[in-house]
C-alpha cells in the first residue's frame, strides 16, 4: 500500500526544485525536467522513496528505538515540532548544538543541569537568592530549554536522523555519518544526496511539501510503536498463561510424590539374600 500518491505530492508542490544554476549534479537521477529555469523533481521516484523510508522508519520504531528529527529552517520548525511530539520522538528546531551526537555525554550533562535547576527551584533552595541571581538562573534555564528542551528525554544516541534540508543541516548529517547513524533526508535539487542513506527527493522549502512527507513517515512510525505495544501485550499474556499453567502443574507433581515410599520394599527383599550368604560358607 502506497502511503502517498503522485497527485497529493503535486498538489503540495513537492515537485518544485531550485533554479537550474543552483543544482547539484548528483541529483540528476531524481530530476524529471526543467521549466522556466527551475528543475522539476520526478514525483514517481519521490512516491517510491517515501514508501521505502517509511517502511524503514516503522521497523526502527517497532524495535523501540528513537529517531531524532532535525529542521532549523523557519518555515518548517513548527511542522517538525508538532509531528515529532505527536509520536513522542525528540527533535531539534533551534540551532544545531555542535557535537550533539559526536560529543553526546556533554549534551547530556547540559540536560541534567536543566533538570537540576528545576529540582532546586521546586524544593525551595533558590528561595534565598537575590533577585539578580535568580534572574541569572532563570535566564540560564530558559536558554537550556530553548536549545535542549525537546531532547530532554533522549538518554542515548538516536538510532536514526530525519533531516529537512540536508544542505542547511550538513553539520548534523556529518556527525551522523561519522557515527554510522542512518540519515533520512528530504533532499532538494541543490543538495548532495550521497551522504544520505534514505533520500526523499522533494521541495524542502514549502511547508505543505514537508508536511505531506512528514505525515506519511510519522504515521509509519506510529504504526511501528503500536505494533511494538501489541507484541509486548501478547508476550505478557503468554508469560501469564505459562505461569498459570506452571502453578496448576505443581499440585499434580505433589500428588505423585507418595509413590517414592515404595522404595523400602526393595530393602525387605534384599534382606533374605544377605542372610543366606553366611550359610553358603
Amino acid at each position: 500500500m502506497s502511503r502517498t500518491n503522485f497527485d497529493q505530492l503535486l498538489q503540495a508542490g513537492c515537485h518544485f526544485g531550485h533554479l537550474k544554476r543552483k543544482w547539484n549534479p548528483a541529483m540528476a537521477p531524481y530530476i524529471y525536467t526543467e521549466r522556466n529555469g527551475i528543475h522539476i523533481i520526478d514525483l514517481h521516484k519521490t512516491v517510491a522513496k517515501i514508501d521505502e523510508a517509511a517502511d524503514a522508519l516503522k521497523q526502527i520504531a517497532k524495535s523501540g528505538k528513537k529517531i531524532l528529527f532535525v529542521a532549523t529552517k523557519k518555515q518548517t520548525k513548527e511542522v517538525i515540532a508538532e509531528k515529532a511530539a505527536s509520536i513522542g520522538m525528540p527533535y531539534v528546531i533551534e540551532r544545531w548544538p555542535g557535537g550533539m551526537l559526536t560529543n553526546f555525554p556533554t549534551i547530556r550533562k547540559a540536560v541534567k543541569k536543566m533538570a537540576n535547576i528545576d529540582r532546586l527551584m521546586a524544593d525551595g533552595t533558590y528561595a534565598n537568592l537575590s533577585k539578580r541571581e535568580l534572574l541569572q538562573v532563570t535566564r540560564q534555564r530558559a536558554k537550556l530549554e530553548k536549545n535542549l528542551g525537546s531532547i530532554a528525554d533522549l538518554t542515548r544516541l538516536p538510532s536514526a536522523l530525519f533531516v529537512v534540508d540536508v544542505l542547511k543541516e550538513q553539520i548534523a548529517v556529518r556527525e551522523a555519518n561519522r557515527l554510522g547513524i542512518p540519515v533520512f533526508g528530504i533532499v532538494d535539487t541543490n543538495s548532495d544526496p550521497n551522504n544520505i542513506d534514505f533520500v526523499i527527493p522533494a521541495n524542502d522549502d514549502a511547508k505543505d511539501s514537508v508536511e505531506i512527507i512528514l505525515d506519511a513517515c510519522c504515521s509509519a512510525i506510529a504504526e511501528g510503536i503500536e505494533e511494538r505495544k501489541a507484541e509486548k501485550a501478547d508476550e505478557k499474556a503468554a508469560d501469564a498463561q505459562a505461569e498459570a499453567e506452571g502453578e496448576e502443574a505443581k499440585p499434580r507433581r505433589a500428588a505423585r510424590k507418595p509413590r517414592k515410599e515404595a522404595a523400602p520394599a526393595v530393602e525387605e527383599k534384599a534382606a533374605p539374600v544377605a542372610e543366606e550368604a553366611p550359610a553358603a560358607e
